[in-house]
């Protein structure tokens, strides 16, 4: 089953690229995976506290990519698939993507001037892929354009 892996975070961008993702899921029957990453906390002196800042975080980050797959869901019918990783924002999506041979797409969402730190870094190695790289733009309205799914 193709699979369209989509980097989630509370941006626009990430949303205009989960909707682009979603649309071509249910046009080739495919699944999404939402991919949300929370950094890595640098707070060495006081180890609990740092344990206490990465869970709150990443109890945030999959309270935001259940409410999205949620509304997929609604929206789509896709019921995607949600991991929540602690980490390097590009470590963390290249080692998914190296052990996840049924990600087909890397969707990433860009926002306008600086399209992001993703975005600019996969770019730069779409090359070294082990698939296609699509950046969407923040505001991208698929279904005003004249495009067909």
């Amino acid at each position: 089953m193709r699979t369209f892996l989509v980097v989630m975070d509370e941006s626009q961008e990430a949303r205009a690229a989960l909707r682009y993702a979603a649309r071509r899921a249910v046009a080739v029957k495919g699944a999404v995976h939402i991919l949300a990453v929370v950094a890595q906390q640098n707070v060495s002196a006081f180890g609990a506290v740092q344990d206490t800042i990465e869970q709150e975080a990443h109890d945030r980050a999959e309270m935001l990519a259940n409410g999205i797959g949620g509304n997929l869901l609604a929206e789509s019918g896709i019921m995607p698939t949600i991991s929540v990783k602690v980490g390097n924002n590009q470590s963390i999506v290249s080692d998914f993507l190296k052990n996840h041979n049924e990600v087909t797409a890397l969707v990433l969402g860009a926002a306008s001037g600086n399209p992001g730190p993703l975005v600019t870094h996969f770019s730069a190695h779409a090359g070294e892929l082990p698939c296609p790289l699509y950046v969407i733009p923040n505001d991208y309205d698929e279904t005003s354009s004249d495009h067909e799914v």
